[in-house]
């Protein structure tokens, strides 16, 4: 068939972006080694994105990608035979057909999409202390906190376990530096676990409520995201487009960054290899990219340049949307082959070195001045540089971005929540959990040593306040114990004399919700600190 004869430009193999002098191609085979979109403000990246993903759908890749304005929700609706669209479309030899796409809506808050959570094990303490903006101190007092409660075999599913876990290893430091003479117990506990200092962990549970005033602990929680349920096709054999609702969540920059990074690595630990496949698994879109990269620290961007080095042999293609290409650093930029730059601004000396950086990534063309070009481009044009078959970049071209066949713009909210009521996933998501999980089984076991004690005034804290006697044994002052100093008895009794396993395997067995199969074996992390699930 010809071009005009598909209407959408498409081939088997190949998605149709745009025209200049000559057709530009994405190969489907070259389109997970990733892939950059850039441009300013008012420039065309959306609509760009908008293209790239309806040709990925219709080629049966799924797609996710951030709607950080509400534009790309668009491409649920059919577009509008609109007179500039009829237009573009026949000067590219195309017969424009009004499409849509089947599309599921998420959003982190549960507002204008199915909620999105993890479970705190899940996030793993890297990604976590990105998320909280620890340093590296308090970095390692949270990895303190996970390492217990992997060990101890307990599931951290939101806030409030991990808040209970940081209440119960500060004080057993703190135990040992009170008094010289403490039980064997507890000492070996501490030095096992280093020295956590009361103050650090009050600043990580300063940072938690920070989180929390933001809307972060919606995030975590139960039931925790399947990724699968991304990896989805309709019932025609399109890729289907899971968007996420971003405009409320980029309110907090650095839970944006880091909640699509943690994606990502859990698609990268996850799927199985299959080296270079016909066409991706996948095709993952970050958009605001920038935000990834501001003020990480090395060990994190070496994880993250590694994540997207390898990303490509699982099948998932990474394609990062930001205005200017040194946004993003050299060691991934240079994994990133296909490229579509909208127009730059040249006002001042330092704009002028941004398009001179910009021109620099390309291959270039003896018939085009690219750095040039980068400032005359029109809304819509693009410069385009795409992998050809020996996986090399093609030299720079310019060219017209293609109309989408979709509705350029947003949806209304009655259109947005007839989607979410027929979509393949309602009712799974929906409703939280609230499973047996750290906070409870610490909770059971403080209660469990009160069981003989008269009831006290204060409720639980009044309980573990009758059982002083049983916390740190005879060397323990009289008084009340904070909840944390009850929960560390039990922490370090358990972590000193090494029944870990056997705790692990009575949890194992009660727990309920996505952790309940991980607990009562050994828990192991990977690349960016997720938990790996075996």
């Amino acid at each position: 068939m010809t071009a005009r004869e598909t209407g959408n430009g498409d081939t088997d193999g190949q998605i149709f972006i745009g025209k200049g002098e000559q057709p530009a191609w994405l190969t489907l085979g070259l389109a997970n080694r990733h892939g950059l979109v850039t441009g300013a403000t008012g420039t065309g990246k959306t609509v760009t994105l908008q293209v790239m993903a309806e040709g990925f759908a219709r080629a049966g890749v799924p797609v996710f990608a951030a709607d950080i304005k509400g534009d790309l929700s668009g491409i649920a609706e059919a577009g509008e035979a609109k007179d500039f669209i009829l237009k573009r479309a026949k000067d590219m030899g195309l017969t424009f057909q009004p499409d849509q796409f089947s599309t599921v809506f998420w959003d982190v808050f549960g507002e204008q999409g199915h909620p999105v959570r993890a479970t705190v094990s899940e996030m793993g303490p890297l990604l976590l202390s990105r998320m909280l903006d620890l340093n590296d101190v308090q970095e390692g007092v949270l990895n303190v906190a996970f390492r217990v409660a992997d060990d101890m075999g307990l599931p951290l599913m939101d806030m409030k376990d991990l808040r209970a876990m940081l209440d119960a290893i500060a004080p057993i430091a703190a135990k040992v530096a009170e008094n010289g003479d403490v039980n064997a117990d507890i000492r070996q506990a501490a030095q096992a676990l280093g020295n956590v200092t009361k103050q650090t962990v009050g600043t990580i549970q300063r940072q938690l409520l920070v989180l929390e005033n933001q809307g972060g602990e919606s995030f975590f929680g139960e039931p925790a995201l399947q990724l699968k349920d991304f990896i989805r096709t309709d019932n025609q054999g399109r890729g289907l487009v899971n968007i996420l609702v971003a405009d409320k969540l980029m309110s907090n920059p650095r839970l944006y960054a880091t909640f699509l990074l943690w994606m990502l690595s859990e698609l990268f630990e996850e799927l199985p290899e299959v080296g270079d496949p016909d066409k991706p698994k996948l095709v993952f879109f970050f958009d605001e990219a920038h935000l990834l990269f501001n003020d990480a620290p090395k060990p994190l961007m070496d994880k993250i340049e590694q994540v997207v080095r390898l990303i490509r042999s699982k099948g998932v293609g990474v394609y990062f949307v930001t205005q200017n290409p040194i946004d993003v650093p050299d060691r991934v930029l240079a994994q990133l082959g296909n490229r579509v730059q909208h127009a730059l601004r040249a006002f001042t000396p330092r704009d002028q070195k941004a398009v001179a950086a910009a021109a620099d990534t390309f291959r270039p063309n003896p018939k085009l001045d690219t750095a040039k070009a980068i400032t005359e481009l029109g809304k819509g044009e693009a410069l385009v540089s795409f992998l050809e078959g020996n996986g090399t970049p093609a030299m720079v071209e310019r060219v017209m971005i293609r109309p989408p066949s979709a509705r350029i713009g947003p949806i209304t909210p009655e259109e947005r929540k007839a989607i979410i009521a027929a979509s393949p996933v309602k009712g799974k998501y929906d409703t939280a959990i609230d499973s047996e999980s750290a906070y409870e089984k610490l909770r059971a076991r403080i209660e469990g040593k009160a069981t003989d004690a008269a009831p006290a005034e204060g409720g639980l804290l009044g309980q573990i306040g009758s059982i002083v006697s049983t916390v740190f044994g005879t060397n323990t002052p009289r008084g009340k114990l904070t909840t944390g100093q009850t929960v560390a008895r039990s922490v370090a009794r358990t972590v000193a004399t090494t029944v870990v396993g056997g705790l692990a395997a009575e949890l194992g067995k009660k727990v309920g919700g996505s952790l309940g199969s991980s607990v009562g074996r050994s828990i192991v992390r990977g690349t960016l600190g997720g938990m790996l699930r075996k």
